[in-house]
């Protein structure tokens, strides 16, 4: 099992979690009161939607990661799933994701918007 299924079985017991189709039209989705939470676009790299405000506030930690790239104007936080540790984060950033979005109009508004897969630029670190 790679690690890409391996963490989509995980958020699948998830209760706040759906699967859907994505937006973007690549992979598969999970969402959570209508919007999109989280995309896996291959067995190796997911896209969460984090929310503007939160990456804002998380962006220190964020930037340290190598598992983790950020586009910048991007609400998502694309994740490289290579071993267990970056299944975690995963979780912890969905974690931080369903936080974000509950209830929230400070939230990205429209969480279908561009996720990352089609974006090309990164912020360098």
């Amino acid at each position: 099992m790679t690690t890409g299924s391996r963490a989509m079985t995980r958020l699948a017991d998830w209760p706040d979690l759906v699967e859907a189709r994505p937006s973007c039209g690549t992979g598969r989705a999970l969402r959570c009161d209508g919007g999109e939470i989280a995309h896996f676009h291959s067995d190796r790299l997911a896209d969460v939607h984090l929310s503007g405000p939160a990456i804002w506030r998380l962006r220190g930690d964020l930037l340290g990661s190598t598992a983790l790239r950020l586009v910048p104007g991007s609400a998502w936080v694309t994740v490289r799933l290579e071993c267990e540790s970056d299944i975690d984060l995963l979780l912890t950033l969905v974690s931080v994701a369903l936080k974000a979005h509950q209830g929230s109009a400070a939230a990205d508004p429209v969480p279908s918007a561009r996720c990352n897969e089609h974006r090309r630029v990164t912020i360098a670190r």
